[in-house]
């Protein structure tokens, strides 16, 4: 496995979701992706402040969830459930 900014990249087919316990964003792009079967680990960036650091480095320096860390190593921010079926496709 790589490693983009210190994460490890997800498998094949599944994503890394960087998440916060109050964001409703994130809530239904994991309903989504728990409906279209997308395997997902999920990392709350409040609790886990190295990874607030690698969202903020594909944000602009903004903590932005959700974002999603892909298996070819790009990212994506607040992506629909369209776009994460078609990165990961």
């Amino acid at each position: 496995m790589s490693a983009v900014s210190g994460q490890t990249l997800p498998a094949p087919g599944t994503v890394t979701m960087f998440t916060t316990t109050w964001c409703g964003y994130c809530r239904r792009l994991k309903v989504q992706m728990e409906r279209e079967g997308i395997g997902f680990t999920e990392v709350d960036i409040e609790h886990q402040p190295e990874s607030a650091d690698f969202v903020m480095s594909v944000n602009g320096g903004n903590q932005t969830v959700p974002t999603l860390l892909f298996p070819d190593g790009s990212a994506a921010t607040n992506p629909s459930i369209g776009q994460v079926r078609e990165r990961l496709a």
